[in-house]
């Protein structure tokens, strides 16, 4: 996989990070749901990109997900939450939904950067292996 892409994704969730340890503003908290809108769609695609090499094309998010909790990446609770949320917070803005999204922010962040730690090894055994 492209080192580009997960070097991207790394540094987008420790902006992420960043964000949610900032005061809790409007402001703030509209930034902290697009970063982590952005870290979402880098980290489909950081797994689509991961799991080419190995034979399997996964062509949405939620295939994308699927195919890495059967590799042990990721669990899929959490992930399947973070799906949601970032479709309700994509294609419709509440003030409620804004709210109630942003408290669970920081609940995705250890998932966000367990990812960055799997696909790493992945990508280091698939190039020891090659």
């Amino acid at each position: 996989m492209s080192r580009d892409l997960l070097g991207s994704l790394d540094r987008a969730v420790a902006r992420l990070g960043e964000a949610l340890n900032a005061p809790a503003t409007d402001l703030n908290r509209d930034a902290s749901i697009q970063r982590f809108e952005f870290c979402f769609e880098l980290a489909w695609k950081a797994i689509q990109k991961t799991l080419r090499p190995l034979g399997i094309d996964c062509a949405s998010p939620r295939a994308s997900l699927r195919a890495a909790y059967r590799q042990g990446w990721i669990e899929e609770g959490p992930w399947l939450a973070m799906l949601a949320d970032r479709n309700r917070t994509s294609h419709t803005y509440e003030e409620t939904l804004a709210q109630e999204v942003y408290a669970r922010l920081g609940g995705y962040l250890p998932a966000l950067r367990s990812l960055v730690l799997a696909l790493r090894g992945a990508n280091d055994e698939s190039a020891g292996a090659g």
